[in-house]
């Protein structure tokens, strides 16, 4: 087998070259490559400088990661590290690209690092519930210092080349065009003079200054690493690389990573790194199906939905029409739009040119005969069947042959939809989540009759728009909202049944849940679709209705707030709850949190179950992806469907039985026979 390294000489310096497509992850022969490369310039006296670049369009991206889990072969990336670094001659790495997870603990091995403008550098290993390697959590904050370190170490966002060079990770930019010929001139210049090497540099100076940074970095960043325990420990990493020498912090990190490797929440994080990229595959469209080309999207509601979808494309460089049917509507519609791009501009994350160019796409109308030459339409209006008929039949008649009509309701029949028009094949559910224009979510409903290549260019336009999308077929609510549907079900249940709502709530938080049911409830207002008689109660959430309790925007709901918006809980809710519990028959009782925990998340399995039964997923971990990217499933437990996995199929149909609650067969098959959904 051919070496994906290569070496090549200039005059007195050696370049060594990486081609290992797509990314130049470090496997096996790449790492052995880089010592044989090195070991070769140390041999040559003719050679007093080495430079390591990559060919193809990244610098080396990272591990291998088809090789986690399978016995290591030599040399290991620290090893190779080790011996690149122990180099008396300099060592310059030389980036485009991405240098990520390994590949910036290459980088970080060498004596220097020039890189092109474009370049980002980052330590990622966090976002798959691991640390970065000795090179990441011990010669980073030697380099740069623990406070530059920790975000990168502990966050795991990249950072681009200029913020590098800022923080001394990168020493100097170089010219896009040149990368090559920049870094040998930079090598030969740094040549005769002793190396820098980064595990021989001081990581306690922020220590010294400000003992208290990593507490406070917790503190900062709570949110965001709350349940996390990789977060935790390459904090812990990294705060050794201040107190411990470089041999002694390297052994700390292997430990830590090993615990990490070997514990759930890696395998989980593991698990939807994969799943996420399988639910782009659909398996029975052809790869080369050729896509419809999206060059202008018509959108039919500017209310929150539409208008945040719209921003979808906008945002993506896509023209969009957007219709209204009364201008006052248009107006507010397209006003909200502005003021989220201003607002998004002021926090930096865009620029004044890029939200008049956004804004500048998009054309209001009241005209459907403005829709006609849109090559995919959305309608994001009310959520009821004859609203949606009415609306497509209209869109059949107006919009140009070969044009994807698409509708984003959450849970109402595709298949009744597309049977208005003469069209079905076109017809396809994109399923948004609110704010449309935050949520990563896509559901992709595809019809009875849905094209393939409606299907495939659906899928690829999602990933365009900064979408994670997944395949349901149709049934009620899809995959998300069909099994939330059961959670919900229970949840009132149980509150019923005795337990508190706020226990309710706090079970799911403390599972990893951003909010419960009845938070959510609140949030979105208790009387959205209520009838508005106070007279006729036929459920808890009427019965708070009637009394003005109407959620966070009346100050009151499940819950009482202040001005703040901080919840407590209410008597008054408490009494309403035991009063129609008495009036329906119900007997309160004790509920403990594992009962409560059990009869929300063991039906939702056995929903998930059900819908693998039927086909309506094409596979267990789409149904993951659906539920970590649309619901807030805490991630490092990899999903629903993985969940289960983890905690024993047994031991979710034991939970339904002892419950009285439903198992379907396909569960209870899989258990009996000690397989997994994954």
């Amino acid at each position: 087998m051919t070496s994906p390294i290569r070496t090549e000489k200039h005059d007195n310096v050696l370049v060594i070259i990486s081609d290992n497509p797509p990314v130049n992850a470090l496997g096996q022969a790449v790492r052995a490559g880089l010592v044989a490369g090195i070991e070769e310039a140390l041999s040559d006296d003719s050679v007093e400088a080495v430079i390591i670049r990559c060919d193809g369009r990244t610098f080396f991206a990272g591990a291998d990661i088809t090789e986690f889990g399978k016995p290591p072969q030599g040399p290991s990336l620290p090893d190779a590290l080790d011996r690149l670094e122990a180099s008396d001659k300099p060592v310059v790495a030389a980036i485009h690209g991405t240098a990520l997870g390994g590949g910036c603990e290459v980088a970080l091995a060498c004596h220097y690092r020039v890189a092109v403008p474009s370049a980002k550098l980052g330590l990622p290993e966090v976002k798959l519930g691991l640390i970065p390697g000795a090179a990441g959590t011990q010669r980073l904050p030697r380099l740069v210092g623990a406070e530059a370190a920790l975000p990168l170490v502990a966050i795991g966002n990249p950072i681009p080349a200029k913020k590098a060079k800022d923080i001394g990770l990168v020493d100097e930019l170089v010219s896009e065009d040149a990368l090559e010929a920049d870094a040998i001139a930079f090598a030969k210049s740094k040549i005769g003079q002793p190396v820098p090497r980064s595990s021989e540099g001081n990581a306690n100076q922020d220590g010294i200054k400000n003992p208290d940074i990593f507490d406070e970095f917790r503190a900062k960043n709570g949110r965001k690493m709350r349940g996390f325990d990789a977060p935790n420990a390459a904090i812990e990493a990294v705060k050794t690389a201040g107190e411990k020498s470089y041999e002694e912090g390297a052994k700390r990190e292997r430990e830590l990573f090993m615990q990490l490797m070997t514990g759930t929440q890696s395998k989980a994080m593991r698990h939807y790194f994969f799943a996420e990229r399988a639910a782009n595959k659909i398996d029975d469209v052809p790869a080369d199906t050729p896509l419809i080309d999206i060059k202008k999207v018509g959108i039919i509601g500017a209310g929150t939905m539409g208008g945040g979808i719209a921003m979808n494309f906008l945002s993506a460089g896509i023209p969009v029409t957007i219709l209204e049917m009364k201008q006052d509507a248009l107006d507010r519609g397209t006003g909200v739009m502005r003021k989220n791009y201003e607002n998004t501009a002021k926090r930096g994350r865009m620029t004044d040119e890029q939200v008049e160019g956004a804004m500048g796409s998009l054309t209001p109308t009241l005209d459907y005969g403005d829709l006609a030459d849109c090559d995919l339409v959305i309608e994001a209006v009310y959520e009821n069947m004859d609203v949606k008929k009415e609306v497509f039949t209209k869109l059949d008649e107006i919009v140009k042959d070969g044009a994807i009509l698409a509708s984003n309701t959450s849970y109402l029949d595709i298949n009744e939809i597309a049977s208005v028009t003469n069209r079905p094949g076109y017809v396809i559910g994109l399923h948004f989540f609110s704010p449309a224009n935050v949520m990563k979510l896509l559901e992709v409903v595809r019809g009875e009759k849905t094209r393939d290549d409606v299907l495939a260019t659906s899928m690829k336009l999602s990933k365009k728009i900064g979408k994670v999308a997944a395949v349901s077929g149709v049934c009620p609510g899809f995959i998300g909202n069909r099994m939330l549907s059961k959670r919900q079900e229970q949840a009132n249940k149980l509150i019923l049944e005795g337990a508190n709502y706020w226990d309710v709530d706090d079970v799911l938080l403390e599972f990893g849940f951003p909010m419960g049911p009845f938070q959510m409830g609140d949030l979105a207002g208790i009387d959205i679709g209520w009838h508005r008689d106070p007279s006729k109660v036929t459920t808890v959430r009427e019965a708070l209705c009637a009394v003005g309790r109407f959620g966070q925007k009346a100050g009151k709901g499940f819950y009482d707030y202040d001005e703040s918006r901080n919840r407590t809980p209410s008597d008054e809710v408490k009494q309403i709850i035991s009063d129609f519990a008495e009036k329906e028959g119900t007997k309160q009782r004790d509920i403990s949190k594992d009962e409560i925990r059990e009869r929300l998340l063991y039906p939702m399995v056995n929903e998930g179950a059900k819908i693998l039964d039927e086909g309506m997923a094409q596979r267990a971990s789409d149904i993951d992806v659906v539920w970590i990217n649309g619901y807030g499933w805490p991630l490092y437990t990899g999903g629903p469907m993985f969940w289960a996995d983890t905690i024993g199929l047994d031991t979710v149909v034991a939970g339904l039985e002892k419950h009285d609650l439903p198992v379907s067969d396909y569960l209870r098959k899989k258990a009996e026979a000690g397989k997994t959904f994954n």
